[in-house]
């Protein structure tokens, strides 16, 4: 008796570790440690300052660095307002941005470490920007609709972002050197012309530069059109060779658990084991991916940084990518997502130049 007690326990684990999902990382470009954007919509500097703290592994320096989110997020709350009012009110404003505008941040103001600004006041306990998103948006409403605007407003706008952040370091001290933003940018060796972005959609040629419409794309920054198959090809390349790749795209699916860590694009919605086991997805074509951005079922959502590749117990092929929601998940803030998931709800994605495969850099003139 006892030992069919035993057998049938031994099969129940074994039944049970073949159901759950069972993840084997196969690269990894090497991250620093998961962020919390905590009460804001700064997903994309998040992601975007933890892939260049990548850059800075890959690159070889020796110390592991925190870069500043929120002193990206002051410069283009900046940078917003003046689109804002300069297009009379008629422009997005509000927390969400891209990846290209840390490279824009990062070449007008430069960059500081965590340490030395942190966005968060004494006596904050986390990020929150609702109540200064708020302010600076009713703020520039009022001066939009004004018939001749001074420039005050300008220092207004810096004003709150002081009041709400903290003021931007105009000097500090790291390790025993004095710095500016711009000069602690200098040390360390990033090039911001080396990053391009790529976006795969029909409704422009491809294999040219286009302007991507999406509501986050205030600055209107311009993304190399390529089919699907290409950024699948690029993102792959990027991993293997060493280089992370940060991702903007849809976490509205069913298939998206940010507190399972997986996201999946199952053929049936209502699959009760979905973050539990591996199952069938969809297969993804270049006209679903069109179709979906077109009825607005694929939107950006989100960004993420993409730092490796991983495979399941059926050798099924996922991304490894880390979050910016805290160490949550049974994966400490990482999520795995599935190959199908990326093909269709990726809207963009950012990579250093030499990442990309030597013919499609031909093909573009990189």
């Amino acid at each position: 008796m006892k030992k069919t007690f035993l057998f049938a326990a031994a099969m129940l684990v074994a039944f049970f570790a073949q159901a759950q999902y069972q993840f084997t990382l196969t690269s990894d470009c090497n991250c620093t440690s998961i962020k919390n954007q905590q009460n804001t919509g700064t997903c994309w500097s998040f992601a975007t300052s933890s892939f260049l703290e990548s850059e800075l592994i890959r690159m070889g320096k020796k110390e592991e660095y925190d870069l500043s989110e929120m002193f990206f997020v002051r410069q283009i709350y900046l940078d917003k307002a003046q689109n804002y009012v300069y297009r009379q009110g008629k422009a997005q404003f509000g927390q969400g941005g891209l990846s290209h505008d840390v490279i824009k941040a990062f070449v007008e103001a430069g960059a500081v470490p965590e340490s030395v600004y942190s966005g968060k006041l004494a006596g904050d306990y986390m990020h929150d920007h609702s109540e200064l998103e708020v302010a600076l948006k009713g703020m520039l409403d009022v001066i939009a609709a004004q018939k001749r605007p001074s420039n005050k407003w300008l220092a207004s706008t810096a004003g709150i972002l002081d009041a709400y952040l903290g003021k931007a370091p105009e000097k500090f001290t790291v390790n025993g050197k004095e710095y500016t933003p711009k000069t602690y940018a200098a040390t360390l060796g990033i090039n911001p012309a080396d990053y391009v972005s790529f976006t795969p959609y029909t409704h422009h040629p491809f294999n040219q530069q286009m302007v991507l419409e999406i509501p986050d794309n205030w600055s209107n920054g311009s993304y190399y059109n390529l089919p699907f198959e290409d950024l699948v090809t690029i993102t792959k390349n990027a991993i293997a060779k060493g280089y992370s790749v940060a991702w903007d795209g849809d976490v509205s699916e069913k298939g998206f658990s940010g507190s399972k860590g997986i996201a999946v694009l199952p053929t049936e919605d209502q699959r009760e084991d979905l973050f539990t086991k591996p199952g069938a997805e969809l297969n993804v074509t270049q006209e679903l991916r069109q179709e979906t951005f077109s009825n607005y079922s694929t939107t950006d959502d989100h960004l993420m940084h993409i730092s490796g590749t991983a495979k399941d117990q059926n050798g099924t092929t996922y991304y490894y990518v880390k979050n910016s929601w805290g160490e949550i998940s049974p994966y400490s803030g990482y999520i795995y997502m599935s190959e199908p998931y990326f093909k269709l709800k990726t809207v963009c994605i950012m990579v250093h130049k030499d990442a990309v495969p030597a013919e499609i850099r031909k093909r573009l003139g990189i």
